[in-house]
């Protein structure tokens, strides 16, 4: 023992032997036990909860303490050692803890309910029980007297989960700290009864049986379990468990308690989702055969595919397992090939996809195009790649030496070649050598769309790519690309397109076709145009534009080339177009017009017989010099008219065939003539593209077809680029002729236009105040995103018809307007000094407003609509010395075919966002035969849409300038005019 006394010594620091001399002192050493040579002993310092349990190794000086100091000595086994050495000198035995200290034992019980568990702490001492009411904490401070007794580790580990709790019943997430603390101790009870805890928690068990059709997932609980406590505790047997939070996703907790079906089709989904993610979480309980095998051993791995598509690479990447692939991730899952399913590894999924960011700036799933130029650079980059690639449609990005034009002319046909410098023969000279270089040029429909695309690059078929020869292209490029869009089947140029072929044999310093010769005094204005000789029946007397206008139609006759006869309104395109009518004539004009030119006919070529073909009894004459029809008919009846040879097809207010996918524009382009007449004051009233179908109709094959026209030529002037504009008109210039009424009739009177404000009452201000608010602000949105156009067009109404009159708006009433006292007033004053007016409403409900007005202000007047059937009537008594002094007009029954001028006076009422509508009503009074000033009056209601329909009026104005006149203000048109108008 001497020896063992020492060797403790020694080991000691002087501090701990020091506390252990204390701690022997005060009697805190006990025997919990041992043998002679093995003693263990328990010490427990004074206001130590915990004591400390040492094991002496006598005859090996060796020794234990649970204290587990890092010191080779510490106070409890200083303690120990001479507590043992002092007994056994003194013969006397140390004191057993068993006899004198307390332990303590955890009582769990059930509520009333038997829902919930509650926690006791007792002091078990001698076989006494005493309920332990104050923390370790307090009775270490030894102010509080109770059986003595010693804890151990677990009691303390206890004792700090308990530490803030101040209620029985423990809530669940302490609950499952205190069972594994307990699981060590022996004095636990439930009820009465002993116990053990553990610390394994309890999870729901996942089970997968089969089903009909597929198989069933869901969670069951534990079978071990005998009872369950709500604040998460199992009684399994003799023993508490924690119940465990298996942590399902949302997915999870929502359909497996009542269990989710697998169709056998959602197989993959199961295995590669929910089976492992599960298996994470819970126990699984797999009870059928239908899953597939599946594998661990593939890794995920990107591979590209690439393809051509065009002038252009495609590029595919995709995130894959096995080689080849058994399935790929798309969009987050995995979708199953062939073979066993592999387990993902997202992991390396996210390493692979961070990676070929890195490498390629590409993202598996997501398709990539590239364009020619930059398919040059990615070609090498993928080429370096280390990846998998499927394909090699990029090895044939690559440039080679550029291209080279060669063009050939003989007679009216062109032929172009673009061929590369390298392939031509250096063996031979001469044609054979052209020959042979031609055999191997490349297709010049693939150059020029290439061009006309933007490209610098054309592919070739041996591989690679060319640039484009630019600066021949930004020489020729364009003559020679509408040369070819309007060549014939044939290969030859059309008539049309001598002039084109003409300038570009001037700039190629290359003799003219022979047949332009005859073309030449169309092409050189200092020429002139020979005279033609009027008609012998013709009883008019020709101003001298009219006899130019007669001379160019003539000429254009005797070429077989179409004339769009352009002139401004009122300047006698009839009369002009009645000396080049011969037999046999087709004649095509709106309703209304009809006995117009009947009438023109019957005066001024009486020897011309003809017919009108219209109506419900319609009778077809065969020998009229002249078929006068309708746009209706021609639409109802093409199959017989096209069947029919004309001499002569005239196709008055020609921009009824404005729009080149209606019937009526497809019914004229099917007629057949040797020569053919448009004749439109408008020839342009929104967009270029009327203008092409006017032109389609003439001189096939001039502009083109309708898409690459704009393309070419629409899209480039809309946006303001004046060299394309001259470029058309310079194409045009010798089939359309417009004069205006300015420059060719000097004599006719000035006509003024005069916009008259007026400011809505505040009754009317709050009608448009309110529709704006309600309507507008929606529609603007929706048509910004792509909404409905007919909702912002209904919006648009309502807000004329609210500047207007507050009647004219569905569920408004009003007595009075603003904008019909102020055209009161102005009627007053012009009928008063001698004037005759013409008032335009396109509403006839605004007509039927403005009668009562007039009767109220004692002035007589006449209306013409469409309604109407007796316009000739109604016209001749207002052209009358004595007739009425006003005349109400709807816009689209007298916008056209009229001749009124007894008036010089023109009041629009409400703007209508097309400009040349109004000018042609405008015109109804300022033509040929007026001998007075004529005032056109727009009533402008201030502050309202109609402010901004003008500004509407002069953008659509200079688009037609653009293309006709050269005027440059077609810069700068709006392409959303109803957001323009509405905003």
């Amino acid at each position: 023992m001497e020896e063992f006394f020492r060797a403790v010594q020694s080991a000691c620091p002087r501090s701990a032997w020091s506390r252990g001399v204390e701690l022997a002192r005060g009697d805190a050493v006990v025997n919990e036990g041992g043998t002679d040579s093995e003693c263990v002993l328990r010490v427990t310092a004074p206001g130590n909860m915990m004591a400390r349990v040492v094991t002496l190794y006598l005859d090996d000086e060796d020794w234990e303490c649970s204290c587990h100091s890092q010191e080779e000595g510490c106070e409890h086994v200083a303690a120990a050692t001479i507590a043992l050495r002092r007994a056994r000198k003194s013969g006397q035995a140390l004191p057993e803890s068993g006899n004198e200290m307390g332990r303590l034992r955890y009582c769990f019980t059930s509520s009333g309910d038997r829902k919930s568990l509650g926690l006791a702490r007792e002091i078990v001492a001698d076989g006494k029980r005493e309920q332990l009411r104050h923390s370790l904490t307090t009775l270490a401070t030894g102010r509080i007297k109770t059986t003595p007794f010693h804890t151990v580790a677990h009691d303390l580990k206890v004792e700090r989960i308990l530490s803030a709790q101040t209620q029985e019943i423990i809530p669940r997430e302490r609950m499952e700290k205190i069972l594994e603390a307990l699981s060590e101790s022996e004095d636990v009870e439930l009820d009465g009864k002993s116990v053990k805890t553990s610390s394994e928690c309890i999870l729901p068990i996942a089970h997968l049986v089969d089903a009909p059709g597929g198989v069933r997932l869901y969670l069951d609980q534990d079978p071990r379990i005998d009872r369950t406590f709500s604040n998460g505790v199992a009684l399994c047997d003799t023993t508490l468990h924690a119940l465990g939070e298996p942590g399902l996703t949302g997915r999870e907790k929502e359909e497996l308690p009542r269990g989710r079906f697998f169709s056998f089709d959602q197989i993959t989904e199961l295995v590669t989702e929910w089976l492992p993610s599960l298996e994470e979480k819970v126990p699984v309980s797999i009870r059928t055969d239908c899953l597939p095998s599946t594998t661990r051993e593939a890794r995920p791995y990107v591979r590209v595919e690439v393809s051509r598509e065009a002038d252009q690479l495609s590029l595919l990447p995709s995130l894959v397992y096995g080689s080849p692939p058994t399935a790929r991730i798309d969009a987050g899952r995995l979708i199953h090939l062939e073979g066993p399913i592999p387990i993902r590894n997202e992991a390396e999924e996210d390493r692979q996809k961070s990676q070929l960011q890195r490498d390629l700036g590409l993202i598996p799933g997501r398709r990539v195009t590239l364009s020619t130029e930059e398919a040059f650079s990615f070609s090498e980059r993928l080429s370096a790649w280390t990846g998998e690639i499927v394909g090699d449609a990029h090895e044939e990005f690559h440039p080679t030496e550029a291209l080279e034009a060669s063009i050939e002319i003989v007679a009216d046909r062109i032929e172009i070649d673009f061929f590369l410098p390298s392939l031509t023969s250096q063996d031979e000279e001469g044609a054979g050598s052209r020959n042979r270089s031609r055999d191997r040029a490349l297709a010049p429909e693939a150059v020029f769309r290439a061009w006309q695309d933007g490209e610098s690059h054309v592919a070739l078929s041996q591989g690679g790519f060319a640039p484009i020869p630019r600066d021949w292209f930004d020489r020729f490029g364009q003559q020679v690309a509408d040369l070819l869009a309007a060549r014939e089947e044939s290969g030859s140029v059309p008539t049309c397109a001598l002039p084109d072929l003409g300038r570009l044999c001037e700039e190629l310093d290359h003799p003219p076709p022979p047949s332009l010769e005859h073309l030449r005094p169309l092409l050189s204005p200092g020429e002139g145009l020979p005279v033609a000789e009027p008609p012998s029946d013709l009883a008019a007397e020709l101003r001298d534009y009219q006899r130019e206008g007669v001379d160019w139609l003539c000429f254009l006759k005797s070429a077989g080339l179409g004339a769009l006869l352009a002139d401004d309104m009122g300047l006698g395109k009839t009369l002009q177009t009645l000396c080049a009518l011969e037999a046999r004539s087709l004649v095509v004009v709106p309703t209304s017009l009809l006995y117009n030119w009947a009438e023109e006919l019957e005066r001024f070529r009486p020897s011309l017989r003809f017919s009108i073909y219209h109506g419900a009894g319609r009778q077809w004459d065969s020998e009229a010099d002249v078929v006068l029809t309708s746009y209706a008919i021609l639409r109802l009846e093409i199959d017989r008219l096209e069947h029919e040879h004309w001499q002569c097809v005239v196709l008055d207010e020609a921009q009824n065939i404005k729009n080149p996918e209606s019937q009526v524009a497809q019914a004229a382009y099917r007629l057949k003539a040797d020569f053919r007449i448009a004749l439109t004051g408008t020839p342009v009233e929104n967009r270029l593209e009327e203008l092409w179908s006017q032109l389609h109709f003439l001189n096939r094959g001039l502009l083109g077809g309708r898409k690459s026209f704009q393309s070419r030529y629409a899209a480039p002037i809309a946006q303001g680029d004046a060299q394309t504009a001259e470029t058309l008109r310079q194409r045009l210039r010798p089939f359309i002729l417009r004069r205006l009424k300015v420059d060719v009739a000097p004599e006719l009177p000035p006509r003024s236009e005069v916009v008259l404000h007026c400011e809505l009452s505040e009754d009317e201000r709050n009608v448009y105040d309110a529709i704006r608010a309600s309507e507008v602000a929606q529609v603007v949105e929706s048509l910004r995103g792509g909404g409905n156009v007919m909702a912002a067009l209904e919006a648009l109404l309502r807000l004329r018809q609210a500047a207007c009159h507050s009647a004219l708006v569905p569920g408004q009433s009003a007595a009075q307007s603003t904008k019909l006292a102020l055209l009161m007033d102005r009627l007053e004053q012009a009928v008063a000094e001698g004037h005759k007016a013409l008032v335009f409403s396109q509403w006839t409900s605004l007509l039927d407003l403005c009668e009562p007005a007039l009767q109220n202000a004692g002035l007589q007047h006449e209306r013409l609509d469409g309604s109407s059937r007796n316009r000739a009537e109604i016209i001749r008594r207002f052209s009358e010395g004595q007739g009425a002094p006003v005349m109400l007009i709807s816009l689209k029954a007298g916008g056209t075919g009229l001749n009124l001028t007894a008036a010089d006076h023109v009041f629009l009422l409400d703007p209508w966002w097309n400009p040349a509508v109004e000018d042609q009503a405008a015109d109804r009074a300022h033509r040929i035969g007026q001998t007075r000033p004529v005032v056109v009056h727009r009533l402008i209601a201030r502050d309202t849409v109609e402010e901004r329909i003008l500004e509407l009026h002069a953008r659509k104005r200079s688009l037609s300038d653009a293309a006709l006149l050269g005027d440059e203000r077609g810069q700068g048109l709006t392409r959303d005019d109803l957001l323009a108008l509405l905003d």
